[in-house]
């Protein structure tokens, strides 16, 4: 027998936690603890699984990788698992769906966004804020409660392949856009909410030649005052429930093996009061890849001592393996009892056990439907301007060729983590081009042609997004378009294609090279994604030999370069009249670009990371340390830090035209605070050109450090997105709480001292328009993760 007081709905989270879990054998806790993949439940079609049985006698506490091609079908699903586990275990115990949502919920019939850098691009958290809203809302109907989204990694490394999936090189530009993202999917009352997941903790993002997985090579002072930065700022400021461990090792320890990590510093010192979702097979490559274990049960004792909570997305060590370890007196009961009590706390939070199944009717058209603007918007927003002679904007009518492996494809512009994206990866599994990319077994074969079609991917993202090419979109402008393709994104197609790319543009008035790279998963002709990483970021030497070719022509150019993460330029591209530079944005990705083109859309992205001059120099991010880098002073005589370059980026983070121009004036700030005050500076933009348009003002602060350690150069600390017609001006005040320029001093405690403090306000990183100085005056403070200021707050007027 077993009681029910942990359905009363009066008490709090915690305590319904307690005594729940007191009524758990050893089993049924370390099954609450492990992930399964959703056919292990059920047929395709609803009803049990040959092994149902056999998992609800000891029930899983989640369910992974459970995708459909449309929203009722998903909710039935999920529906069917949930009855099995209310209504046929022995204490009905709901389970928690979890699911992707970087770009959009990753599910069929739902609307996609623009990836990672594509949002950071936009430096909207506004809108991110409104997608997650949405997502929160799509989520909940279909019975997905906790969404793997988003990446908070700071990615100061361009050769690896998942920097389209960050925010950035720049740490308060990724805490902004985690925060506003999981604030949207949290809401403000978990029960009427999606749990977050901040990813991947810690460093990952900065992997060891740049290969994915690899082990980071980090001190302490960077990996909590840089790469931790995002993560604590949405621990702090946005509640956030949930966080997925790294796959690489720091300090020589795999972070799902490290209790440093994730106890010490996630918890101990960040303050944060979720639970650990292990990324997927992390136990698997403790013993396999890492080989710190070697066995699943050693890799539990390890993962569990450490702090890791959730093994997904299948046992290995967990489950019954752990509970037999526990038995053994290998691994700590009480372990096993704390991870236990975070995860039930969270299904009371969400209110699981009240509320457990999802929607019971779901109009499949108005949800495809949802989003579809503000995608639209997100799209506009991410566009940024790198280089314009006046080429820009095109007039209407003009004859266009449209040249490159970007001119007539749409798919292009959907990466990893978007339903068009899986639907490829997942249809080369089920034609046998592509092994088994979702750690399952042979059943999901029957599985997946029972829920989807194989389909031509370029025309699933006509169908089912509307997603028209760059080509056609022109089109819409244009007086007369011809395309070629030229060449594929790392492959020539001969003479004769390029010939006839040639023969394009010598028939047009302008052409627009439409090049840049590709985001898939595992599988397809590439640039970018998951475990598709690049020694040499260059552009792909098939596109820069078709580029010469085409230029050669002595046609106006325009460049079109859509990708994730910056690459190094050519001698051609760089010298085009023109170069524009968009994220994979999803199904209005091309439009978007289109409407730049020719003035539709007066562009206002900001670069969110700086592009090199050469792949030689990576890193070459904004924020290098004073002395270090581009940002070290020349020696009496040298010109240049390079023999054969300049160190200095071909255009900054934060770099993006406008079809108008913007002035700061009326400079106003405080010239002394306290280290337990707030900084106030203000400025007036005015929008001096002659269209409307919209930009980033943006705050750089340097803090001259008097404790005997290494600060920043310049490390951005406010941004506030202004639009404004032609002669309008904004009054726009930062306020910045000292402790926000906090850092770990030499005796390794966080804190905010005296110190003189530069700043500059710009419209990039390196336009220092306005300059000023303070002092930060009165005693040291040392700081708690609590007690620190993350973002600083901005206000807008009308001048």
């Amino acid at each position: 027998m077993s009681s029910n007081d942990h359905r009363d709905v009066r008490l709090p989270a915690g305590e319904r936690a307690t005594l729940l879990l007191r009524e758990l054998t050893v089993e049924e806790k370390c099954h609450q603890l492990v992930s399964v993949m959703p056919w292990t439940l059920v047929r395709a079609d609803g009803s049990d699984s040959d092994e149902a049985e056999q998992w609800l006698r000891n029930p899983p506490g989640h369910v992974a990788q459970l995708i459909t091609d449309d929203p009722a079908k998903l909710a039935q699903l999920v529906g069917s698992m949930q009855r099995q586990a209310v209504e046929r275990t022995r204490l009905g115990i709901p389970l928690l769906f979890h699911q992707e949502a970087l770009s959009g919920f990753l599910a069929g019939g739902h609307m996609s966004f623009p990836t990672g850098t594509g949002l950071a691009a936009a430096w909207s958290p506004d809108l991110v804020q409104e997608m997650t809203e949405l997502i929160r809302r799509q989520m909940i109907r279909t019975g997905m409660r906790h969404a793997l989204s988003p990446v908070m990694d700071v990615a100061l490394d361009p050769r690896w392949g998942r920097v389209h999936e960050t925010y950035g090189e720049d740490p308060y530009l990724a805490a902004a856009l985690s925060v506003a993202f999981t604030r949207g999917l949290q809401g403000d009352d978990l029960s009427q909410g999606v749990l977050a997941t901040g990813k991947h903790f810690l460093g990952y993002a900065l992997p060891v030649g740049g290969v994915n997985t690899s082990a980071y090579e980090g001190g302490a002072r960077q990996t909590r005052d840089l790469f931790a930065y995002p993560f604590e700022a949405a621990i702090q400021l946005a509640g956030l429930r949930s966080v997925m461990n790294s796959y690489g090792d720091v300090d020589g320890i795999p972070v799902g093996a490290s209790r440093e990590v994730l106890t010490d510093l996630l918890r101990g010192v960040l303050g944060f009061d979720g639970f650990v979702s292990s990324d997927y097979m992390t136990l698997d490559q403790l013993v396999e890849r890492q080989r710190v274990a070697d066995t699943p049960a050693e890799a539990a004792c390890l993962a569990i001592t450490a702090g890791l909570d959730v093994e997904m997305p299948k046992p290995y060590g967990y489950g019954q393996v752990l509970a037999e370890e526990v038995r053994r007196g290998n691994a700590d009961i009480a372990d096993v009892d704390t991870s236990v009590w975070r995860v039930l706390r969270a299904k009371f939070e969400l209110g699981l056990f009240e509320n457990p199944y999802p929607a019971e009717r779901i109009d499949v058209a108005a949800v495809a439907a949802e989003g579809t603007e503000l995608s639209r918007e997100l799209a506009r927003r991410s566009v940024v301007l790198a280089k314009n002679d006046g080429i820009l904007p095109l007039s209407g009518g003009v004859k266009v060729a449209v040249v490159g492996p970007h001119a007539d494809s749409a798919k292009l512009q959907f990466a990893t983590y978007t339903y068009a994206a899986w639907r490829e990866a997942t249809d080369a599994v089920l034609s046998g081009e592509l092994g088994n990319m979702l750690g399952s077994d042979d059943v999901t074969d029957p599985w997946y042609k029972a829920l989807v079609t194989p389909t031509d991917p370029e025309q699933l993202v006509h169908d089912r997004f509307g997603a028209r090419s760059i080509a056609e979109e022109i089109s819409d402008f244009a007086g007369q378009v011809r395309t070629e393709q030229g060449s594929t994104l790392t492959r020539s197609l001969g003479d004769d294609a390029v010939a006839r790319a040639v023969k394009a543009a010598q028939d047009a008035d302008v052409v627009v090279l439409a090049l840049g790279g590709a985001s898939l998963w595992f599988t397809g002709e590439r640039t970018e994604g998951e475990a598709s990483d690049t020694a040499d970021i260059s552009l792909p030497a098939a596109q820069t030999r078709l580029a010469e070719a085409v230029a050669a022509t002595g046609k106006p150019l325009v460049v079109v370069l859509v990708q994730g993460r910056a690459y190094a330029l050519p001698e051609v591209i760089r010298d085009a009249p023109a170069i524009v530079m968009a994220s994979y944005a999803g199904p209005f990705g091309p439009k978007a670009i289109a409407e730049v083109l020719f003035g539709a859309t007066n562009p206002s992205g900001k670069l969110p990371y700086s592009i090199p001059r050469h792949s030689g120099q990576v890193p070459v991010h904004h924020h290098q340390k004073a002395g270090s880098g581009y940002r070290n002073p020349l020696p009496p005589s040298v010109d240049r830090h390079y023999l054969d370059l300049e160190a200095t980026p071909l255009y900054p983070f934060a770099h993006g035209l406008s079809y108008t121009d913007f002035t700061l004036g009326d400079l106003s700030h405080d010239t002394q605070a306290d280290t337990d005050g707030t900084i106030r500076i203000t400025t007036t933009v005015t929008n001096t050109g002659p269209v409307t348009g919209a930009t980033v003002v943006q705050l750089y602060v340097r803090v001259n450090s008097k404790g005997g350690v290494t600060r920043p150069a310049q490390q951005l600390a406010g941004f506030q997105r202004i639009e404004a017609a032609p002669g309008d001006s904004h009054r726009v005040t930062f306020r910045v709480t000292a402790s926000q320029l906090g850092h770990t001093n030499a005796a390794r405690v966080f804190a905010v001292g005296p110190a003189q403090v530069d700043f500059f306000l710009g419209f990039d990183s390196d336009d220092q328009r306005l300059t000023g100085s303070l002092d930060l005056v009165g005693e040291p403070l040392e700081l708690t993760s609590a007690q620190r200021a993350f973002l600083s707050e901005t206000v807008t007027e009308r001048a």
